[in-house]
């Protein structure tokens, strides 16, 4: 065992089959998500669209024992119990080495990409925080629930963060890229921003939540669209320098956001592409002037947390990019979650660094941001 916590800042869980059919107002049950046969497997369905295989509930290590057996459809019966049983969550996390898990969801957040009545993704949101909070209100120490925020609406994306922050909640997350017309550099999110700095809550923009309308969309199918899956960081680039150009680090100097599984390399590419149009470019350009000669990766560096699984690269790049900034996450249950070899994995990702830059990174990062 390391002389330091592991903390992993992106786990999940698997949403259980009946969460909302089980739970949602009436009003909603025929249109919420659920699980159909669909090939002699089974699928999720919202609305009558088919969206999502059980894939990422059902593969966990296979990728390093018998990476032929992943399957891009299954069966429920096939999802790790311990991604939606709380008991059998913690001793997984205690196989893996793994002290506290940081709890996103798996389906929820394709609900960004998928889910059109902006009424309907509230509802399904709020079944799942309320599910969440039980799940992780077993054992608090060892797990932190993430809510799932829907930002259609500012004021009631608000009052979720607020009644979830009441449960014990550590972080919440939000559409890592809004629609076309609602960028995260419009005014109407000032009552966000403040809100969650005023709470202390950090804001997740995690992989794959396109919100519908955004351009973007992630189908949640890698065969739709392959060509997605090694340029995931687009959309948190976006919003990102949208954030920082836009001066919300500066009004809000205590607001965290993060970047969740996006990886870390291309930050350092980022970071001097913010400096340098900003600097050539001026405000007339860009939209806005720092004060105290601030430098868009000086917000960066204070205002941003990046996760990562297994980039080396990134972790090569550390001092550019910079150490306090980088969190550590498994990706527990998903196919290419480092479970059960988590540990041996860290040992060789951060083999070069310092023992004190390894506790940081492994765990005392996520730590500090999420007051775990």
């Amino acid at each position: 065992m390391p002389g330091y916590r592991i903390i992993s800042s992106d786990n999940h869980i698997y949403e259980p089959a009946d969460l909302w059919t089980s739970r949602i107002e009436s009003k909603y049950r025929d249109r919420c998500p659920r699980i159909m046969p669909y090939q002699d497997c089974l699928i999720w369905v919202c609305d009558d669209t088919l969206w999502q295989s059980l894939s990422q509930g059902t593969n966990a290590g296979r990728r390093f024992d018998d990476p032929e057996t992943i399957k891009n459809i299954d069966v429920f019966e096939n999802v790790l119990p311990g991604s939606y049983i709380p008991e059998e969550y913690i001793k997984d996390m205690d196989i893996d080495g793994v002290d506290v898990g940081i709890i996103y969801p798996t389906v929820s957040f394709i609900l960004y990409n998928h889910v059109r009545d902006s009424d309907l993704l509230t509802a399904c949101f709020r079944v799942y925080n309320d599910w969440l909070g039980e799940f992780c209100s077993v054992n608090p120490r060892r797990m932190s629930a993430i809510s799932a925020i829907n930002l259609d609406n500012v004021q009631d994306g608000i009052e979720e963060m607020e009644r979830c922050a009441k449960m014990g909640f550590k972080g919440a997350m939000i559409t890592v890229y809004p629609p076309e017309g609602r960028r995260y550099n419009a005014p109407e999110y000032e009552p966000f921003w403040a809100a969650a700095q005023d709470m202390e809550m950090p804001l997740g923009l995690h992989a794959a939540s396109n919100r519908w309308g955004s351009g973007e969309q992630f189908q949640g199918r890698e065969i739709d669209r392959p060509a997605q899956l090694p340029n995931m960081e687009y959309g948190v680039r976006m919003s990102l320098a949208d954030m920082i150009y836009g001066g919300v680090f500066e009004r809000y100097p205590k607001l965290q956001v993060g970047s969740v599984e996006h990886e870390l390399a291309w930050i350092r590419s980022f970071l001097d592409r913010l400096d340098f149009n900003y600097n050539q470019r001026g405000p007339n350009v860009i939209g806005y002037k720092y004060k105290d000669d601030m430098l868009p990766s000086d917000f960066f560096r204070r205002n941003v947390f990046v996760g990562f699984q297994e980039d080396s690269l990134g972790i090569r790049l550390r001092d550019l990019i910079g150490v306090d900034n980088l969190q550590w996450g498994s990706d527990y249950p998903h196919t290419e979650t480092t479970f059960p070899r988590s540990q041996e994995i860290l040992d060789e990702i951060l083999s070069d660094c310092t023992e004190d830059e390894k506790a940081r990174i492994a765990g005392a990062n996520a730590a500090r941001i999420y007051k775990v």
